[in-house]
């Protein structure tokens, strides 16, 4: 079973609230904007009208890289609260 596959039979139990909170007024200063290639989910998008950096924590994986990768801290990023996020069901 291919890594697609896999993802496409896991739940996601969304928040109202976004676990992740980009700030814009210091992602505006990034040139490389590492997370737009970092996610794995594949959520990070640049908005064609204002130039910001956007996410779409619906489909987040919980695996920390954006907050990793983002060299000047411009991403708060935390775990959903309890009963919210992914479930995977397969490891």
């Amino acid at each position: 079973m291919d890594p697609a596959s896999k993802l496409s039979v896991d739940i996601f139990k969304n928040d109202q609230e976004s676990h992740i909170v980009i700030k814009q007024e210091i992602c505006r200063e990034c040139a490389i904007k590492p997370c737009l290639s970092i996610c794995p989910g594949g959520l990070y998008s640049v908005s064609e009208e204002t130039g910001e950096v956007l996410i779409e924590y619906t489909g987040c994986l919980e695996c920390g890289s954006c907050r990793l990768a983002c060299p000047s801290g411009a991403l708060e990023w935390r775990y959903p609260r309890g009963g919210f996020g992914v479930q995977y069901r397969y490891g």
